[in-house]
């Protein structure tokens, strides 16, 4: 059975560390280029469509977007509430170099302290191989060592005979296990109960 979401909406917004939700509810953050379609799968995987805003305009996050999502895992299960956080996207060239850096520091130090988190979700472009930035942010996830789950999106706009391959490009190129990073499409629905599988394992864990 899918992960069944009862309830999700977005609980509040911060730039400071005292401004964080308090904990203990396991949190899941997302992070990606800006415009790698972000919002939109926050609200694919909360069942929504305008849980997120949704926009063309790059860089148009600028601050930690906390959201609660109310689940139901498997038919057997009680209800679950989990916290995601929607992180400002990185590679967006146009903001002034005192923004980015801004945007560095509360980023870093979110990703280093932050308590109840239990992995990143790094989000990339699945139909071009992994940019610069998208390393750098690899190698700097994996240095807090935090869990991260890599998520290919944009899938929708592949042939399906060139999506697995995209993927397997994208696994060794980040120097991946074959077959952990997740196909995703918002458009299609595509990975979506996939990635839920294993934010709903990590949670547990």
């Amino acid at each position: 059975m899918p992960v069944q979401v009862i309830e999700a909406k977005f609980e509040k917004t911060a730039t400071r560390r005292e401004e964080w939700p308090e904990p203990p509810l396991p949190e899941f953050a997302f992070v990606g280029r800006s415009n790698v379609g972000k919002s939109s799968m926050l609200n694919a995987l909360a069942r929504q469509k305008k849980l997120a805003r949704v926009s063309n305009t790059p860089g148009r996050t600028q601050a930690l977007q906390f959201f609660l999502v109310t689940e139901v895992p498997s038919k057997a299960a009680a209800r679950e509430v989990i916290r995601f956080c929607d992180l400002p996207g990185y590679g967006y060239a146009k903001v002034s170099k005192s923004e980015r850096d801004r945007w560095a520091r509360m980023i870093e130090d979110y990703l280093r302290v932050r308590e109840p988190l239990r992995a990143v979700v790094l989000i990339v472009d699945g139909r071009h191989p992994p940019s610069e930035s998208d390393r750098d942010a690899l190698a700097f996830l994996r240095s807090t060592g935090r869990d991260v789950l890599v998520a290919a999106t944009k899938l929708d706009k592949l042939a399906r005979n060139r999506r697995l391959h995209a993927v397997r490009e994208i696994e060794r190129e980040l120097e991946l296990p074959q077959g952990s990073a997740v196909p995703f499409s918002a458009v299609e629905g595509t990975g979506t109960d996939a990635l839920w599988a294993r934010l709903v394992e990590l949670a547990r864990g």
